[in-house]
C-alpha cells in the first residue's frame, strides 16, 4: 500500500477507535501556546502545565518573564526537565519576538497563511517544526498545521508511512504533504491526535501491544514482532 493510502486507512480506523472529531483541549492565545509548547519539550504534560502555571502565578505577564532575573524564571520552571536551559531559552525567544514585533504578542499570525506563519515562528530562536505547528494548530488560531510528537513519529515509522531513518523534524513536512488538500484544520488535528494516542496507549516504545492493535494488518513492525522465532 502506498504511504498516502495507508495513512488514510490508518486515520479512518483510529478515528473509529478514538472518536473523531476530537475536541481541542484548550484555546490559548498564540503567545501562551508558544510558551506552553517550549516548556513541554521532553517533559510530561502534567509537569509542563505546573511550570506554565507557576509562570502565570509568579509574574504579572510575559514581559515580566522576559525581563526577570533568569534564576527566578528557572525556579518557576523547576517542574520541567532542564529548567536551567529552558529559562534562558524562553527569555531569548520572548526578547526575539519583542525585537521583531515591537511588542510581545503574536496577533499578526492570524492574518498570515499557514506557510508564512510557520516560517515566521521557526525563525525565532528555539522554535522548531513541532513547536511552530503546535502554536498554529493548538492555539486559538486553529490553523491547518500538523504537529508530530515522538508517539506520532514512532507509529508512522513502524507502519512504514515514513522511512525508519527519517527524523522527527523533517517528518513534519513529509507527513503533512500526505494529507489530502481538502482536509480542514479539524481533520489535520484529528490525524495528529489519533496517531499520538495510538502511540501512547498501544504502540508503546517498549513492548508495543501489537495483539490489541487496530492496524496490525498494515504494520510491518507488528508482523515482525509477532512472527515466531526462526531456527
Amino acid at each position: 500500500m502506498e504511504p498516502q493510502a495507508k495513512l488514510l486507512e490508518v486515520h479512518r480506523r483510529l478515528c473509529g477507535v478514538f472518536g473523531c472529531p476530537i475536541t481541542y483541549h484548550h484555546a490559548l492565545s498564540p503567545l501562551d501556546e508558544l510558551v506552553s509548547s517550549l516548556l513541554s519539550h521532553r517533559t510530561r504534560n502534567a509537569d509542563s502545565r505546573r511550570a506554565f502555571m507557576n509562570l502565570r502565578e509568579r509574574f504579572p505577564g510575559w514581559e515580566a518573564v522576559r525581563d526577570a532575573d533568569t534564576a527566578h524564571v528557572q525556579d518557576a520552571l523547576s517542574p520541567c526537565t532542564w529548567p536551567e536551559a529552558k529559562a534562558p531559552a524562553l527569555q531569548r525567544t520572548l526578547r526575539a519576538i519583542t525585537e521583531a514585533r515591537g511588542a510581545l504578542d503574536l496577533d499578526h499570525l492570524a492574518a498570515m497563511d499557514t506557510a508564512d506563519a510557520r516560517a515566521w515562528l521557526q525563525a525565532l530562536p528555539g522554535v522548531g517544526p513541532k513547536t511552530a505547528a503546535a502554536v498554529l494548530s493548538f492555539s486559538a488560531l486553529r490553523g491547518r498545521a500538523l504537529p508530530v510528537d515522538s508517539h506520532h513519529h514512532r507509529v508512522a515509522q513502524r507502519l512504514g508511512i515514513i522511512p525508519a531513518n527519517l527524523a522527527v523534524g523533517p517528518a513534519h513536512r513529509v507527513l503533512e504533504a500526505l494529507l489530502p488538500a481538502e482536509w480542514d484544520a479539524q481533520m489535520v488535528y484529528d490525524d495528529h491526535q489519533v496517531f499520538m494516542r495510538h502511540g501512547q496507549r498501544t504502540c508503546h516504545f517498549h513492548r508495543p501491544a501489537c495483539r490489541d492493535c487496530a492496524v496490525l494488518d498494515l504494520c510491518p513492525h507488528g508482523a515482525q514482532t509477532l512472527s515466531p522465532p526462526q531456527g
